[in-house]
């Protein structure tokens, strides 16, 4: 449960907030997500109408963090921060598969460069209907046979070694649907001045995080106030979870905060 801003888990997160990941990291969050969640608990039922998201975990410069992107002037979702994802189509194997292959259109990460670590939480059900299955994945700038891929035998010291790191200037956003990607370090997710309090679908308490200042872009929706701040066209009847937030904040928040909150209390970073 989170409490006012006291939202520190009080035991040991399974990753470091400050420190690059690496393989050891990536192995604690499997293993986390491989007991934490029973995915018989919700199954997929193809008569119902699928999505599908990815929270793409990175290294940037040595610092941990998430990858998101801004979509672009969109018939919905428009000026939103949000994981890669989308609906599920026929050709698609699996909802995984679906997360993949988005990735790919809206970023340019091709799927041999995303280990995935593994699903968390239940699907919830959009604005749209759709039910939206979330999963967690690192990305390796070449290839992840090629990244940090080591054997039973490698020594503590290399499980420990920081995996290589993701230039943003290699990403090839889709002009039709992502308007700028950016790289939120996990610092940030327990910066208190970034965080306000929503309730998810008016029931669940989450915590949003205020990216405005992180963001910089050229892209002609951008607002930037005289303070520096960045906001992003949002909602103009600031409805919860349409648009990029509220009081002019561009935010993570909505579907994607709520699952960002869930992942990170499944790993022990909020209570």
């Amino acid at each position: 449960m989170l409490r006012g801003t006291s939202m520190m888990s009080s035991t040991r997160p399974a990753l470091s907030l400050s420190s690059p990941l690496t393989r050891t990291t990536l192995n604690n969050i499997k293993t986390i997500l491989a007991h934490k969640y029973d995915a018989d608990i919700d199954r997929y039922d193809p008569s119902e109408a699928h999505a599908a998201v990815l929270v793409p975990l990175c290294n940037v410069n040595n610092k941990p963090g998430i990858l998101f992107e801004i979509r672009g002037k969109l018939r919905t979702h428009s000026g939103e921060v949000s994981f890669p994802g989308g609906r599920v189509d026929e050709d698609d194997l699996s909802p995984q598969d679906a997360a993949l292959r988005e990735t790919h259109e809206e970023v340019g990460i091709r799927p041999e460069q995303i280990e995935i670590l593994g699903r968390f939480g239940p699907a919830e059900t959009s604005l749209g209907g759709m039910r939206v299955w979330p999963f967690v994945g690192f990305i390796h700038p070449r290839g992840a046979k090629d990244n940090g891929q080591v054997s039973s035998s490698s020594t503590d010291a290399e499980m420990e070694e920081a995996l290589p790191s993701l230039s943003l200037s290699d990403l090839t956003l889709s002009p039709k649907e992502v308007a700028h990607a950016f790289h939120l370090p996990l610092s940030a997710v327990l910066s208190v001045p970034r965080l306000h309090h929503y309730l998810f679908r008016g029931q669940r308490p989450y915590f949003s995080i205020d990216v405005s200042d992180i963001v910089t872009s050229n892209n002609p929706e951008e607002v930037v106030h005289s303070d520096g701040r960045t906001a992003w066209a949002s909602d103009p009847q600031q409805r919860d979870e349409i648009g990029g937030g509220k009081e002019d904040r561009l935010e993570v928040w909505g579907l994607t905060g709520w699952y960002l909150n869930v992942l990170l209390r499944t790993l022990g970073v909020y209570e």
